[in-house]
């Protein structure tokens, strides 16, 4: 795939930095294009880097003019519900507007191909669970509606300049790479996950329970984790989808089954031996009580399957990064 010039954009995130390692291994060319607001340049494994603004139409056409891009993926967008509340604006404009610009610029330079970032949030309080593709969009916040806007704005484009896309609706990414050479690292952090083993780290000294009386079975929310490794893989699929000469779509991206914040501190405990001290508060607005994906569609039409479904190897992997990461922070 010596040819295959692929565009990322926040590939110095999280989850961007896990695909383009991944990129990498299936031979593929790199240019990671990130502003580093949010990410951090030593996650990226290799490839050209570009620090710039997805929103920068000159620099935007500079690198399509420049480079014989095939495809983008795009994983630079602001992802924080609070803060979306808080700053609805500020949401809109950088993953809606500079959204736009970067679609123009991809028109204008005939590049067909595009792999979105987009999120479980774009259903709002479910109606059925598991949640299928199909179900009512209905977000019940700025970030959730600044997803689907794109996800609407990709179907305009697909049918005026026959732009092809995949959109993934992720629902919980976590843990990190076996490696333990890439994994979460968010400031401010607001994955559970993440939070809970800074307590056993010494970061925090306490995790926060936001809720106890929600209907399920410890009366704690329920949520559907995916591991970054098999949210990578199903990029990597939808990729060699559109360039194989498939159609847009739309995939959900989970685990089909749901685990409560209980239980995630319960096996963090396990895995770190801490006893990871909890506060019990009040429930936080919007939180839904379950949300849990149906992944059939992808499993049925890319073959995907995930390959760390159960909850402890994801916490072991968030853990063996976890600590490393801390070590790094305190230079030892």
């Amino acid at each position: 795939m010596e040819d295959k010039m692929i565009l990322v954009l926040g590939g110095a995130g999280y989850i961007g930095a896990h695909v383009v390692k991944d990129l990498f291994s299936r031979e593929y060319k790199v240019i990671t294009l990130d502003d580093l607001s949010k990410g951090h340049r030593d996650l990226l494994p290799g490839g050209a880097f570009i620090k710039g603004d997805l929103g920068d139409r000159t620099l935007l056409d500079e690198i399509f003019s420049q480079h014989d891009i095939c495809a983008v993926m795009h994983f630079a967008a602001y992802s924080l519900v609070g803060e979306s509340v808080n700053e609805p604006l500020i949401y809109y404009r950088n993953n809606v507007a500079k959204s736009v610009e970067l679609l123009g610029a991809m028109a204008k330079h005939e590049i067909r191909y595009f792999i979105f970032s987009s999120s479980a949030a774009v259903y709002g309080e479910p109606m059925n669970v598991p949640i299928k593709e199909d179900h009512p969009c209905d977000p019940t916040n700025p970030y959730g509606q600044t997803k689907l806007t794109v996800e609407r704005i990709l179907k305009d484009c697909d049918s005026a300049y026959g732009l092809k896309y995949v959109s993934l609706r992720y629902f919980n990414a976590a843990g990190a790479d076996p490696s333990a050479k890439l994994g979460e690292r968010h400031d401010p952090e607001t994955h559970l996950i993440p939070l809970v083993l800074k307590v056993a780290t010494g970061e925090k000294e306490n995790i926060k329970i936001f809720g106890t009386d929600y209907p399920t079975t410890d009366g704690t929310c329920v949520r559907d984790y995916i591991h970054v490794n098999d949210l990578s893989q199903a990029h990597i699929l939808s990729l060699e989808r559109l360039l194989g000469g498939g159609q847009s779509a739309i995939y959900n991206l989970g685990n089909s089954r749901g685990y409560s914040v209980k239980e995630v501190i319960e096996v963090a405990r396990k895995v770190t031996g801490h006893p990871i001290p909890v506060i019990e508060a009040n429930r936080r607005a919007g939180d839904p009580a379950v949300l849990i994906a149906s992944s059939e569609r992808i499993k049925k039409e890319l073959g995907w399957r995930a390959k760390y479904e159960d909850l402890e190897t994801i916490i072991k992997t968030a853990w063996n990064w976890q600590k490393r990461d801390a070590m790094r922070d305190t230079g030892r």
